[in-house]
């Protein structure tokens, strides 16, 4: 009987630790998930760091030669050898000056009388097609 009272002792002792070693484990586990929250700052300032020693950029020269416009593009954007940055930027000058925006779909065009030889026609282009239809009207 001395026998099965050591027994019980012992496993009474080796339960005893584990709970309190489930207990203890918790807040490690929270002290974990807290530190990925302070390394994505240090990470952020890693990448930040290059982007200061970066040189100034370049513009490529192909976006800088001046382009004369069509007849019909030149009635939006005038008649004089632009860059292609720049007639993209009157366009949208233009755009927003007569409120040609779609107001449900931002991403449409709706032409006006002096857009739609420009956008070959059509009465609503999507902004992104809108520099390939233009790039048709630059020579």
């Amino acid at each position: 009987m001395a026998a099965a009272k050591k027994s019980a002792k012992k496993a009474a002792k080796k339960a005893a630790p584990k709970k309190a070693a489930a207990k203890k484990a918790a807040p490690k586990k929270a002290v974990k998930k807290a530190a990925p929250k302070k390394a994505a700052p240090k990470k952020a300032a890693k990448k930040a760091a290059p982007k200061k020693a970066a040189k100034k950029r370049t513009p490529n020269a192909a976006f800088m030669k001046a382009l004369t416009p069509s007849a019909a593009l030149a009635a939006v954007v005038g008649d004089k050898p632009l860059p292609r940055t720049e007639v993209v930027k009157k366009l949208w000058a233009y755009i927003k000056k007569h409120g040609l925006q779609d107001a449900k779909n931002r991403r449409a065009i709706n032409a006006d009388d002096k857009l739609k030889p420009v956008f070959g026609g059509k009465a609503q282009v999507s902004m992104f097609d809108m520099t390939k239809l233009v790039s048709k009207h630059l020579s």
